[in-house]
């Protein structure tokens, strides 16, 4: 980082305090020498920012070595970074369930809850249901809801920068909804709403399949198959919000829509019925000619729109989530078409994190938020620019 000028004191001491935190949170703890260190910055500055740092509750002076015992002479100062001085929300909102997440400030989780929701639930009554996750789950942890710092949430639909849901065909009342502003109301902290597919691309990349690659694309799949995007480690929503709505892409040919080829009967199922899916796929595996080939069909449409994506990506990854990544059998077609289809096929897996990921990549996203804010000195600098 170059060097500023301008003199503004205030704008030095967030930065100076963003690299003593930073410096904080590798070691376990960590003394003025370290820091000095560490950091570049004068002894007196550092020790004047941790003395900031404690009086604001995000770091405290640890007990000596030794367990306290005093060895001669003066011991020296020992810190750490307070992980528990704030807790982060991660929010699933889903046709069937919600399911909520807690983690500290270094991103351990300390909590999970989830309720059950009927498909043709109001939009009010399944923020209620939202509601009353999240204050069980807090109850069960102990932490009041002034100690969240930041809320992620994933949601089905195309989710604009403020949070309004602007298209969801999932559920009932949801388009349209300033969910963002709706939730912002109960927690009064910052809450960040995305699409659940990118969502949960954001959690394979950070605990899940994912981790080793920055090119990604993770596939919802399901009846109205979605997808998230990671391109260089970072989550590409496109210009509206819309980008991996791979669903609508039946919308552009005279293709049937999943709901109808993966029926037996000639008639469509109904998009949320999982269980009309999952009666199909058991009955595939028995043997049943024609379910066998309803499945067929299924996965070839899949197939072909994975495909769709990876010939405009051209990602290193491809993760399959959701109901659809329990098929059997379903890596080995997907492999051998994008073979056939795509210049440079890429690596096929399954998700790592499976009904998880949709929370764990909200939960993410509220922790990159809080992170931001105490630990992007970069990101500080050039808002100031």
């Amino acid at each position: 980082m170059g060097p500023l000028t301008g003199g503004d004191p205030s704008l030095l001491r967030r930065i100076n305090s963003a690299v003593v935190l930073h410096a904080l949170r590798g070691p376990k703890v960590a003394t003025l020498t370290d820091l000095t260190r560490l950091t570049g910055l004068s002894r007196p500055t550092v020790e004047g920012v941790v003395d900031d740092l404690i009086q604001a509750g995000l770091v405290v002076e640890a007990e000596a070595e030794n367990g306290g015992t005093r060895r001669q002479g003066r011991p020296a100062r020992r810190f750490r970074f307070r992980a528990e001085a704030g807790h982060l929300l991660g929010v699933e909102i889903g046709a069937h369930r919600v399911a909520a997440l807690l983690c500290d400030l270094d991103g351990r989780v300390k909590g999970a809850a989830s309720r059950a929701v009927s498909e043709t639930a109001s939009a009010d009554e399944r923020l209620e249901r939202v509601r009353a996750a999240v204050s069980e789950l807090l109850r069960r942890t102990g932490v009041p809801r002034s100690g969240l710092r930041a809320v992620g949430v994933g949601s089905p639909g195309i989710v604009e920068a403020d949070g309004t849901v602007r298209l969801c065909t999932a559920l009932p009342g949801w388009t349209g909804l300033a969910l963002g502003e709706r939730l912002r109301r109960s927690f009064r902290c910052p809450v960040l709403v995305e699409n659940d597919a990118n969502t949960a691309a954001v959690a394979e990349h950070w605990k899940g399949a994912a981790a080793d690659s920055d090119d990604v694309v993770f596939v919802l799949a399901g009846l109205s198959p979605g997808a998230g995007s990671l391109i260089g480690g970072r989550l590409h929503r496109g210009f509206g919000g819309a980008a991996g709505e791979i669903g609508a892409l039946h919308l552009l040919g005279r293709e049937a829509t999943p709901e109808a080829l993966l029926s037996t009967t000639g008639e469509p199922l109904h998009p949320l019925d999982e269980g009309a899916v999952a009666e199909v796929f058991a009955l595939a595996r028995a043997g049943d000619r024609r379910a066998r080939e309803a499945m067929d069909r299924f996965i070839r449409r899949l197939v072909h729109d994975v495909a769709a994506l990876v010939l405009a990506l051209d990602p290193e990854l491809v993760v399959v989530g959701g109901w659809a990544a329990g098929l059997d059998g379903v890596l080995d077609p997907l492999r051998r078409e994008l073979a056939r289809y795509c210049l440079r096929p890429p690596r096929v897996a399954l998700s790592l994190l499976g009904e998880a990921a949709v929370a764990t990549g909200a939960l993410r996203l509220a922790l990159d938020h809080v992170e931001e804010q105490l630990f992007a000195v970069e990101r500080t600098v050039t808002a100031r620019r």
